[in-house]
């Protein structure tokens, strides 16, 4: 495989070499229009490093077959890397058991997964499910959809102007009627890292389960579910340098054997009559159908190439570029910040006086600048602030200062044109 030595040489550097790992994504040297690519999206997708793209060019040359059963060589080989994958997925967040680890679709699916298979089970009418303000919808909807089919109630924990959790108000919700808990790790919208230790442990002392939705959180902080204690926890490929379409559920092994499947079919049986079918074990119970199976390796592959440079590496990196596009920022007259707290991931939300979102993010993409305009999915965040959106720019570990520098002389060029 390619660039097996660039991997090598980042495990034992000690120093951050943003330059050469640049080098790994060749998406980064694509110009837009006559500019270089300034890509700063990535809370909505990550980059594809050449690693990850060689791994799934071999396996669709050489080890793609169908998985389970058959006993065929191709088969064989592309079960066996389907299963390391899951193996890798393990190891990342620290699991108990690799039968805790189900391959989905992405969050999303990971977090419908859960509503069907634990909420549509194990809650009632008059039940109450806690959520925060700064979810992403992804972890509203599936919920109010819940509350609505079985008469459940949702509660939400509010927010500071900060973009900080009122950690207090949550432990207030609490009652005898709160029988599940959701929580957004970090934040989307704001970056903002929540205190999920101290309030999925608040949880357990009511006996409450708690899902993290950690989309945002595993591609640039170390997560350990065994040191969380979470009940469940979810995450997309495409988020940490994998493909889309992919996505992990940790769930504790006790609540995944009471849980009902969310989806019949194949693979996810032990045996079936029209009278009766019984299911297989986790975490095949769960995974009806052909799944991903280049996505998952994928997956794989992508998770060797974070944990080859180092969560911790990337987390400082990262916090660096915070830190020099936060000063720069405030260097801009009529610029405002939205999400100011003081533990945040390398995600500016802003907003310039008099200039609409939208505008903003077509005139930087003039300049080659990727950012993301809207709501990001977090109309909650926005109704707080009283905003109709914002402008984000999201930062990865190979990004650097000069595209931070871009970014900051691009927002004085659309204040030139629009005031």
């Amino acid at each position: 495989m390619a660039h097996n030595n660039v991997i090598t040489a980042l495990r034992t550097d000690v120093h951050f070499d943003v330059e050469r790992i640049r080098a790994d994504f060749p998406i980064l040297d694509i110009k837009v229009g006559e500019k270089p690519l300034v890509y700063l999206d990535n809370a909505a997708s990550s980059q594809m490093p050449q690693q990850v793209i060689d791994r799934l060019v071999h396996y669709q040359t050489a080890q793609h077959a169908n998985i389970n059963r058959a006993v065929h060589y191709l088969s064989e080989v592309a079960t066996e890397e389907y299963e390391k994958a899951r193996s890798k997925v393990q190891r990342f967040v620290n699991a108990k058991e690799q039968r805790e680890i189900i391959f989905t679709s992405g969050t999303t699916d990971s977090i419908n997964l859960v509503m069907h298979g634990y909420g549509r089970r194990f809650i009632q009418s008059g039940d109450e499910i806690i959520l925060t303000t700064l979810e992403h919808h992804s972890n509203i909807v599936p919920w109010q959809m819940l509350a609505k089919e079985k008469g459940a109630v949702i509660r939400v924990v509010p927010i500071n102007d900060a973009g900080e959790l009122d950690i207090e108000s949550y432990e207030k919700l609490f009652n005898d009627r709160t029988k599940f808990v959701g929580l957004i790790h970090v934040s989307n919208a704001l970056g903002t890292i929540n205190p999920i230790k101290r309030m999925i442990d608040y949880a357990h002392q009511q006996d409450v389960p708690v899902l993290i939705d950690g989309a945002q959180a595993a591609p640039h902080i170390t997560v350990d579910v065994q040191a969380l204690d979470c009940d469940f926890y979810a995450f997309s490929a495409h988020k940490l340098c994998g493909p889309t379409g992919i996505g992990m559920l940790y769930g504790k092994a006790s609540l995944l054997e009471a849980m009902q499947p969310f989806k019949g079919g194949g693979d996810m049986i032990a045996s079936v009559t029209f009278e009766e079918t019984t299911y297989a074990d986790i975490p095949h119970k769960f995974e009806a159908g052909t799944p991903p199976i280049a996505a998952a390796i994928g997956f794989g592959a992508a998770i060797d190439y974070l944990c080859s440079i180092g969560m911790e590496q990337i987390s400082a990196h990262e916090s660096k570029l915070l830190h020099y596009a936060t000063e720069r920022f405030n260097e801009i007259k009529g610029a405002k910040i939205l999400g100011t707290a003081a533990q945040k991931t390398a995600v500016i939300s802003f907003i310039l006086d008099g200039i609409h979102p939208h505008d903003i993010g077509t005139i930087l993409n003039q300049d080659g600048i990727a950012v993301r305009t809207g709501h990001h999915c977090a109309q909650p965040v926005m109704q707080r602030f009283n905003v109709p959106a914002t402008s984000r720019a999201s930062f990865a570990f190979y990004n650097n200062t000069s595209e931070v520098d871009a970014l900051i002389a691009g927002i004085q060029n659309v204040q030139k044109i629009f005031l």
